[in-house]
């Protein structure tokens, strides 16, 4: 993220930031209750910033709060998995195809930073870490995309299915060459190539949903 952005970011997308991250890896576990007061302590902010990122979370169904109940991490509901496939094979070459078309000079140059760091990951790396990176590499692609509706709904549908990942982490033991894939796909986005970048998505995306199936 630049400067400029960076100056204008408030406390509340701070908190957002960091609370989602927790509810996307499950270091708040599904079904959790969450307690304001306790998150703005460990992340050092006021009650008023972490609140409206439980908001803005609650509207992306990661959190649910219930009327005297108090607000809870939403189950990873299985069920789903369809529903969300469904969409991201329709945007998530869209937005690949869309980047290597439109994408600045600079982020150009994020992306291949980020080839770099992928050629560095090892089968022995922390599954955890690896999928993280994963996650940045996403969000990397969709900003480069360049249209900040479409970024909204990847993001979004992007942590969901990074929520079903972490459910099955401890037995799938491919996720390195997983997150590799994304080295000739950032490839083809740097050199402008759009249908290649489209079709490595759509079988990136596509292996995630077998890959799960085949556990289930």
């Amino acid at each position: 993220m630049d400067t400029a952005s960076s100056d204008t970011r408030t406390n509340a997308d701070r908190a957002y930031d960091l609370i989602r991250e927790r509810l996307v890896m499950l270091d708040i576990r599904p079904g959790d209750p969450i307690n304001d007061d306790q998150l703005a302590g460990e992340l050092g902010f006021g009650r008023t910033p972490v609140r409206e990122a439980l908001k803005r979370l609650e509207r992306e169904r990661l959190v649910i709060a219930y009327p005297r109940r108090g607000t809870f991490a939403t189950i990873v509901d299985m069920t789903d998995l369809a529903d969300i496939s469904e969409i991201r094979k329709q945007l998530e070459p869209t937005a690949a195809a869309r980047a290597a078309r439109v994408a600045t000079s600079q982020a150009r140059e994020r992306l291949s930073e980020l080839i770099s760091v992928l050629s560095e990951i090892t089968a022995d790396d922390d599954p955890r870490e690896v999928l993280r990176i994963d996650v940045g590499v996403h969000c990397e692609i969709y900003r480069a995309a360049g249209n900040p509706h479409l970024e909204d709904i990847l993001v979004s549908l992007d942590g969901h299915a990074t929520r079903i990942w972490c459910l099955f982490i401890d037995r799938l033991p491919d996720i390195a060459d997983h997150v590799r894939e994304h080295i000739s796909l950032l490839q083809a986005i740097v050199d402008g190539d759009e249908e290649k970048a489209a079709t490595l998505t759509l079988a990136h995306v596509t292996g995630f949903e077998e890959a799960i199936r085949a556990l289930v």
